[in-house]
Order: structure tokens, then C-alpha cells, then sequence
């Protein structure tokens, strides 16, 4: 174990009771940070993620000259450059975060200046050349290393592209969105599956024009942004993390009697498949209070389970996509539905911040499944019980997540080793589970 490893003991439980407010949304706060730094004024900014990958993207755009002041009420302001980035006197460091070095590398490619963004090691073996593609078409010059970090963008003049994501990747198309902002002419892009659309609320909460379009019978869309437009700060909320609230959903589906309160989650339509996969498992949802701020939906869920107990299902196809990262703890409870879980079309999950299918399916035989690994997902029968073990997150956050949710009904303790990953997204995860589990 290295010096900064960090193991959580995770003992069984009985029941969850409680509520909880959740940090903000990792995807929002990516990209209201961005949009904040870019635009004119001072964007204030309530609930920002505490996750560490959001906070690289706000230390990246200080480092292209915006100011960001964290506020004694955990608001935070950032004094946006007005649409000219400076040079960045270092590399620009965007730590675990794929979503920042993504995202920005469209945002930053039409400014006269060379960047040069690098990451963890972890993020040096994620894929970049997903990127590179459109941003090329557009005239930037971008430099990878064998299709990896660190990237280097020779900045410049951008031409729009008409542009068809080969892969559904919200964050590939925020990149083409984030350089069309910029770019002379409209730029358009098309995608087959519905990636999340915080970036389209986003762009137009700071105030850009984009249209979406549907073809007549046609799963397509499109989505156009014209060149040469100003953005204006705003002040914003940021509605709590449905992807962090996953955990404690399928934590509340393991036991007969939980009552579960999930305060002021985010309930975006392109996120919120994941409620009707806990409600297809079994579990009874209630949405209360729900408002709409920049064109996010906010609501509180309480969430029991269903006396029929847990169900199983297959996952595959658009919803695969549509629920990626929470794959992981789905896989996790699994074993403790009756019919089993089936999850294909899921090859993203490989190049991710780990290969989670193989994490995954180490950590299920390490307390004792039984399963099927496709390279692809994996076919994991129902009415297994596990047991305590000792799990490797492969410096993961939501794989540490996952099987300290799996943990709970396990038979004895299990270790997780390398839980600080949770801080990536979640550094509050284990306090919330202690307080919420009834022992």
C-alpha cells in the first residue's frame, strides 16, 4: 500500500434511515466553471461540486486568466476574461479529470497561444484522439502521444464543421460545442443517442444561441451553434449530484425497511434513466418539490424498496450509455437481485478511469460471485449471497463506491483499499454512508 493509500473497513448493515444533501453536480459544475471563465462578469456560483475533479477545471481557468475567490458561504465567484484566454504560464494540470481536458481543449483551441495540458497517470491512458478528430477538421493542431496525454493545442482561427459524434460521449461533444462557440460560421453536430445535455443548458443559462433539431422519424439530432457569440456571467445553483446519489439509491434497494431523503438532486432528463432503472429493480420513488433553474430540473427523492424485493434486468443499447458511470454499483448489488443483471454494450466502461468491467469483476470474485465478463459487460446471475473481502479500487472513486455499497449486505467486513479515490468525486461518501446505515 502507498503512503497516501488509504483503507475504509465497511460492516454490514441492517437498514438505511435518513436524509442527506448531496455535493453539487460534478457534470454542471465542469462546465459552469468553463463557461464562468470565458464570459463577461463575475459568475457566482452556489453548491459547486466539492469532488477534486471540478476544482481542476477552476484552477485551469485561473491559470487562463480568470480570478476565482471561494466565499466564506462556500459560494464561489469567478471574473471571467471576456472571452481572451492569456497565456498559461505552466502546463495546464487537469489531474483525474477527463471531463476537463476534453472539454477544454475545444474551448481553448481558437486563442493565438500554445497549451499544454497533462493529467494524473490515470489520465494519461484514457483515450484523446476522440478529440482530436473534430477539433482537427475545425483547423486546430492538436499533438497527442500515441493518442493520450499530455495534448498540445497550437492555438488559432477555427472553421465551423458539420460534425457526427462516432461515439455517444457527452463530453466529445462539448468539446465541438465549447470551439463552434468560437469558431467562423455554424457549427453542427450530430449524434445518434442522446448524450446529457448540460452543456446546451449551460451555453444558454451564459447566454448563446444553439438549436436542436429532430428528423422526422429519425433517431438523430442535431445540434447547431453559431460562430463569433459573447457569454455573460450569471448566478447559478448547482443542483446536487444524481451520479453520487446512484450509491446511496442502490444502497436503499439492499434492505426491506429503508426510508431514504435525497435533497435538491439534479433530475435532468437525460440523467434521470437512472430512476427508472431503481424503479424497474424494485425500488418506489417519490420526487418532491421540483423546480427548474437555467434549465435544470431540481427535485427531492425519497426512495424506499418494493416488498417484492429486488428484481433484475438487462442493460444494454442507448441506456447503457445513458447510465455509464453507474454501471459500476449496479454490477455491485447484482448478485443480490433475483433474476440477475445483464450489462452489454458497455465497452466505454474500459477506458474509463480504470478498466471498470475487469474491476469489477475482480472485486465480485473477490467476495465470492459467481459471473460472466464480456468485453463488453458482464452477465451476473441473481440470489447470490456475498461475503466480506478485501477490494482493490484501482485508485477508482466509483468503483471504492460501489463495493462499499455491495459491503453492506455482505456477511462480514470488507477493506476497500485506495477509498480516498472517492474524493475525486464524493470526498463526504463514507461519512454519509456511516451516518445514513443503521447497524
Amino acid at each position: 500500500m502507498s503512503s497516501t493509500e488509504t483503507t475504509q473497513i465497511i460492516r454490514p448493515a441492517r437498514s438505511l434511515q435518513g436524509s442527506i444533501t448531496l455535493p453539487g453536480d460534478k457534470s454542471i459544475s465542469h462546465r459552469y466553471a468553463m463557461l464562468a471563465g470565458i464570459a463577461a462578469g463575475t459568475t457566482r456560483l452556489s453548491n459547486f461540486s466539492t469532488g477534486a475533479d471540478p476544482h481542476s477545471s477552476l484552477a485551469c481557468m485561473e491559470a487562463l486568466g480568470a480570478r476565482v475567490t471561494h466565499k466564506p458561504d462556500r459560494t464561489i465567484e469567478i471574473t471571467g476574461t471576456g472571452g481572451i484566454f492569456q497565456q498559461p504560464a505552466a502546463p495546464l494540470d487537469c489531474g483525474n479529470s477527463g471531463s476537463t481536458m476534453r472539454m477544454l481543449a475545444g474551448l481553448i483551441a481558437p486563442h493565438p497561444h500554445t497549451f499544454t495540458m497533462i493529467g494524473d497517470h490515470s489520465l494519461t491512458l484514457r483515450p484523446m484522439e476522440r478529440i482530436r478528430k473534430p477539433l482537427g477538421k475545425m483547423g486546430a493542431r492538436i499533438d497527442l502521444v500515441d493518442g493520450h496525454a499530455p495534448i498540445t493545442i497550437h492555438g488559432g482561427p477555427l472553421q465551423a464543421i458539420d460534425f457526427e459524434t462516432p461515439i455517444p460521449s457527452a463530453q466529445v461533444k462539448t468539446a465541438v460545442l465549447f470551439a463552434g462557440l468560437q469558431a467562423n460560421g455554424t457549427t453542427s453536430l450530430t449524434e445518434s443517442i442522446r448524450t446529457r445535455d448540460h452543456s446546451e443548458h449551460a451555453l444558454r443559462a451564459f447566454g448563446a444561441t444553439l438549436t436542436r433539431s429532430v428528423s422526422s422519424g429519425a433517431d438523430t439530432a442535431k445540434l447547431s451553434i453559431a460562430g463569433g457569440q459573447t457569454l455573460t456571467a450569471i448566478d447559478a445553483t448547482v443542483p446536487g449530484d444524481l451520479s453520487s446519489a446512484a450509491f446511496f439509491l442502490c444502497a436503499a434497494l439492499l434492505f426491506p425497511d429503508t426510508n431514504l431523503i435525497l435533497d435538491g438532486v439534479g433530475m435532468n432528463p437525460t440523467r434521470a434513466s437512472l430512476l427508472d432503472v431503481i424503479t424497474a429493480l424494485g425500488g418506489k420513488i417519490k420526487i418532491l418539490n421540483v423546480e427548474e433553474h437555467h434549465g435544470e430540473l431540481t427535485g427531492t427523492v425519497q426512495v424506499n424498496v418494493s416488498p417484492n424485493g429486488l428484481r433484475g434486468m438487462h442493460i444494454d443499447g442507448a441506456l447503457a450509455a445513458q447510465i455509464i458511470d453507474e454501471l459500476p454499483v449496479l454490477a455491485a448489488i447484482a448478485p443480490y437481485t433475483t433474476d440477475g443483471i445483464t450489462i452489454r454494450d458497455a465497452q466505454e466502461l474500459r477506458v474509463k478511469e480504470s478498466d471498470r468491467i475487469a474491476l469489477v469483476a475482480k472485486n465480485l470474485r473477490a467476495m465470492g460471485a459467481t459471473f460472466t465478463e464480456h468485453e463488453d459487460g458482464l452477465v451476473i446471475p441473481g440470489n447470490q449471497q456475498l461475503h466480506g473481502a478485501v477490494i482493490d479500487s484501482g485508485s477508482d472513486h466509483r468503483i471504492a463506491m460501489a463495493f462499499s455499497i455491495a459491503a453492506l449486505r455482505a456477511t462480514g467486513d470488507t477493506e476497500i483499499h485506495g477509498a480516498e479515490a472517492a474524493a475525486i468525486s464524493f470526498p463526504e461518501f463514507f461519512t454519509h454512508l456511516n451516518d445514513l446505515s443503521i447497524r
